[in-house]
């Protein structure tokens, strides 16, 4: 089942409402990502199936600046 009723197609770039593009029948996917929601049920499963908060987790994070060696 669909996470929202507006689908685009992966390969033409069509909107549309099915799960096959009426245009090249190609894969339909959703366009709006998934609601955030604090109380969010599967959280915690998540966040320790991704490993967050370990070193290794924290060094892939993006960051706004560059380090500079001194």
């Amino acid at each position: 089942m669909a996470r929202t009723r507006l689908q685009r197609c992966a390969d033409c770039g069509e909107y549309g409402l099915g799960e096959e593009c009426k245009d090249c029948g190609g894969k339909m996917t959703s366009v709006a990502p998934l609601k955030f929601s604090p109380q969010d049920a599967q959280g915690a499963r998540r966040r320790q199936r991704e490993n967050a908060g370990s070193d290794e987790w924290i060094e892939e994070l993006p960051t706004p600046r560059k380090e500079e060696d001194e």
